[in-house]
């Protein structure tokens, strides 16, 4: 699609709650809230302006950045057979200043 068909077009509200799976709460995500950041769980289709929109709907919130990447699933053997963990998407999105979200609390 085209860059200004994505970045205008708004997902629904049943999308947004989908789109914003879990915070993530690590040792690395509380560091980068010093940085009026957040991370998120993302779905692997989801894109940048699909989360930005997510998050301003749902959080009343102001975004100004969304960084994404993608976590390769890792082959790991159970009882001696091989399997792979599935792939995830991480979303780590920048707040505008004197803005926050209480990721603990829930929507």
């Amino acid at each position: 699609m085209r860059y200004s068909v994505l970045r205008d077009k708004k997902p629904s509200r049943e999308r947004m709650y989908e789109l914003l799976r879990a915070p993530l709460i690590t040792e690395k995500s509380t560091l980068i809230s010093e940085y009026n950041q957040v991370s998120f769980w993302v779905p692997l289709n989801a894109h940048k302006f699909e989360i930005k929109h997510a998050v301003e709907g749902l959080f009343d919130v102001k975004v100004t950045d969304v960084n994404t990447l993608r976590n390769k699933g890792k082959t790991k053997t159970f009882r001696g057979r091989p399997g792979v963990r599935p792939d995830r998407k991480k979303a780590i999105v920048t707040l505008a200043e004197g803005q926050s979200i209480d990721v603990s609390t829930g929507i």
